[in-house]
């Protein structure tokens, strides 16, 4: 079997190093780079300590911390959906407003699942 891209040339405990640290990267240009994801991680990192005063069950903590790291996951797939459709290209188009779009709409849908997840543990513990 061939190899299509050169970049997939290691493996082993060597691929999954590299891979970490493409992870941190990624971790840290969101951070550097993206105001929204600065902002849900100040959320998160406020919420996720507060969820452990929270009278619930292991899986009601786990739903709560869940949640949050949910919005986090979308929010690194939609600035990757957007720095992709920039790469190719800057021009207004309207199949490039609608992949933005529906990315956007996906954080927005992870915070309200958030947040329904939240008001119903802490109105129905």
């Amino acid at each position: 079997m061939v190899n299509e891209c050169p970049h997939k040339g290691k493996t082993g405990l060597r691929r999954i190093w590299n891979a970490l640290g493409h992870s941190f990267d990624g971790f840290a240009d969101a951070l550097c780079h993206e105001s929204a994801f600065r902002q849900e991680v100040v959320l998160a990192a406020i919420l996720i300590p507060l969820s452990v005063y929270v009278p619930t069950s292991g899986v009601g903590h786990a739903l709560l911390v869940g949640s949050l790291l949910v919005v986090l996951l979308v929010e690194l797939l939609n600035s990757a959906i957007e720095a992709t459709v920039d790469r190719i290209s800057l021009e207004n188009h309207h199949l490039a407003k609608r992949a933005k779009d529906f990315g956007s709409a996906a954080v927005l849908v992870s915070l309200i699942n958030a947040a329904l997840t939240w008001a119903l543990i802490l109105i129905f513990h």
